[in-house]
């Protein structure tokens, strides 16, 4: 384990990767604030919807969420160019993690993986060549690392890919019917919408992409197939790029790549004034073992993360108990209505709750088909009543569809959600049991 860990590789991998990487994190934040997204989910909204535990993390008030993401983009160029890195580099962690916490209706695992990427990027040697920190300080100056500085990226996409794998094994993928209901939204796609409506593009893309999940990571890793397996991951990536919209992570998982090719490739290729480093040397640091310990606890983590939805009851498709932090991606569509039934304790009077007046358009699509958001707008509908000087009881009404199948009540409507707790790790009992039969909805 010392040998393979602490044997010092090239470094030109991740080297190129940082500054791919720092230009990414630029391109992410300063594109939030062009195309929208920072108004639309930081902005408009009177609250966001939080991770429960992190209510305390709001944005910042008025337009100031806009200098917050410039700064972020900052931070992005300067860690591509290696100026102050480990600084730029937390700073930026930091910033994007708050940001991560403080907002659920736009939760992706693109974010997630961003969010894990880049407190590992803190601890790495990134800044070691071809770096402003280099330049002023030769004596970091360096053309090799330590081999795990690799392999902790090819364990976390291994994770990442496996579960995203096995989570495609269940009906409504595999029936294609997921697929159909997310390119039926692309219809008006210019040149191909009418192509995404194909049944067989639907089955191709179904288990493509499950063969793509689950064999990308082995055919990079082996030498006979690391080509052909790089450019059937530029088309599925580019695809995913211009139809599914995600921002800039298919760029960040083809710079991943850069992990699996020899690194004499890459130097050739983007640093040809570099030297190469041959010797490989084993240089076994003192603190070894406890960086060993931590190196296996934290897959262990991430290993053990994703199947914890399995210890609660029911489909986590219809609870979401386990969704997050799971690389359960892009796997159903859910619609709902709902209604929040507000009682004063004092008068027994029902109060009259219209959604447009506490919501955005997007808040109200989480409100209306995740436990969790809509236990949490009962607790604020509680909060704001309280400032108001009364006591109140909130009722929901909720039916959702998940898939396209017939709607089924969500929250039991006997249960006043504003006084009740939440569990992190116990199956919520007001959450009712999905149906053992669906018919699709007409």
């Amino acid at each position: 384990m010392h040998k393979f860990l602490f044997k010092h590789i090239d470094n030109s991998g991740l080297i190129v990767f940082r500054i791919i990487f720092g230009l990414l994190c630029f391109l992410e934040s300063i594109g939030a604030i062009v195309f929208g997204w920072v108004k639309r989910t930081l902005i408009d909204p009177e609250f966001t919807f939080s991770f429960i535990g992190f209510e305390w993390l709001q944005p910042l008030p008025g337009n100031w969420m806009y200098a917050y993401y410039i700064i972020m983009g900052i931070f992005g160029l300067l860690i591509m160019v290696g100026y102050k890195y480990r600084f730029s580099m937390f700073m930026f962690a930091i910033m994007w993690t708050a940001t991560y916490l403080m907002q659920k209706s736009s939760y992706n695992n693109h974010y997630y993986l961003l969010f894990i990427l880049s407190f590992l990027m803190v601890l790495l040697p990134a800044n070691r060549y071809a770096s402003v920190d280099a330049r002023l300080n030769p004596s970091i100056k360096r053309i090799s690392m330590p081999a795990w500085c690799k392999w902790v990226f090819v364990i976390q996409l291994f994770i990442l890919y496996t579960y995203a794998t096995i989570a495609k094994l269940y009906p409504d993928w595999l029936d294609t019917t997921f697929i159909s209901l997310l390119m039926k939204g692309k219809a008006d796609y210019p040149l191909i919408g009418d192509i995404l409506q194909q049944e067989w593009l639907h089955y191709f893309l179904t288990y493509g992409g499950i063969l793509f999940d689950g064999l990308i990571i082995p055919a990079l890793l082996f030498k006979p197939t690391r080509k052909f397996a790089f450019f059937v991951a530029i088309f599925f990536h580019l695809f995913n790029s211009v139809v599914l919209q995600i921002g800039i992570f298919p760029y960040l998982a083809l710079a991943f790549s850069l992990f699996f090719f020899e690194p004499k490739l890459i130097r050739n290729i983007f640093l040809k004034k570099k030297e190469f480093y041959k010797a490989q040397e084993v240089i076994v640091p003192k603190y070894s073992s406890v960086f060993i310990s931590v190196f296996v606890v934290y897959f262990i983590i991430h290993i053990a993360l994703p199947l914890r939805h399995h210890y609660f009851e029911d489909d986590v498709l219809w609870t979401e108990e386990g969704h997050r932090l799971s690389w359960r991606m892009m796997l159903r569509a859910k619609s709902g209505r709902v209604s929040y039934r507000v009682i004063d304790e004092a008068t027994n009077n029902a109060i009259p709750i219209k959604l447009d007046d506490y919501l955005t358009k997007k808040q109200q699509r989480g409100a209306s088909t995740k436990p969790d958001i809509i236990w949490q707008f009962a607790q604020h509908l509680k909060q704001d009543f309280t400032k108001k000087g009364k006591t109140v009881k909130v009722y929901v009404r909720a039916y959702v569809s998940v898939n396209g199948k017939r709607s089924k009540p969500l929250i039991d409507p006997k249960v006043d959600l504003a006084n009740e707790e939440w569990h992190h790790f116990k199956h919520l009992d007001w959450i009712l049991p999905s149906a053992s039969a669906d018919k699709p909805s007409k």
